[in-house]
């Protein structure tokens, strides 16, 4: 319990820090047109939580907009390339959100490859006029770290990155469901994160 409220006020300090900071790389401001497209795998569906508690579904709610969610759960990143295209097409977002390669790590394939799958997405993203932010996924070892691919894409790209909170609410019971995933909290807190992030990188 104390952790958990530990976090909470973390992420509450932390935004109000950043409010006054720096936002780093920026994105085009939204506006009642803007299509918001979260792509991922379960993390990005929301397994572990009840229909309407994913991160997606609290971001819709803080943003005012839909947010669709383009979660596939077991999904690895060359298979989320190849799927990608055709939601760009489908949906035409103004904003891609992307969270993957959690997969990648789970059956420990190549991260360089996984790093290449990653740039060829938001390459792709923004050949098509959208911004992304990046959300970084923490591999499981010693602990939980964000790999530095995630950083290193994000830094090529001059893309935001939210790169704690998923190592925040995989570390504390209170906020996940399994070991891998959130539960409705957590994916509240992820939403309020990614919600900062893109109030912060919004260009003025």
């Amino acid at each position: 319990m104390r952790r958990s409220i530990f976090l909470i006020f973390t992420l509450f300090f932390s935004s109000l820090l950043f409010t006054g900071c720096d936002s780093g790389p920026g994105i085009k401001p939204l506006n009642q047109e803007s299509v918001v497209l979260a792509f991922g795998d379960s993390l990005t569906h929301g397994t572990g939580a009840s229909a309407g508690q994913s991160y997606p579904d609290v971001l819709s709610e803080l943003l005012g907009r839909q947010v669709i969610n383009g979660g596939i759960p077991g999904e690895v990143s060359a298979v989320g390339l190849k799927r990608l295209p055709a939601v760009l097409e489908e949906y035409n977002p103004t904003l891609v959100i992307l969270c993957h390669g959690g997969n990648d790590f789970l059956r420990k394939l190549n991260q360089v490859t996984t790093s290449s799958n990653l740039d060829a997405m938001i390459t792709l993203i923004r050949s098509r006029g959208a911004d992304v932010v990046l959300v970084g996924v923490p591999k499981f070892g010693f602990g939980l770290q964000v790999p530095e691919l995630y950083s290193q894409i994000a830094d090529q790209h001059t893309i935001p990155l939210q790169k704690e909170i998923l190592v925040d609410l995989l570390s504390d019971n209170s906020m996940k469901s399994d070991v891998i995933h959130p539960n409705a909290t957590g994916y509240r807190l992820m939403a309020e994160a990614i919600y900062d992030l893109i109030n912060r990188a919004q260009k003025k």
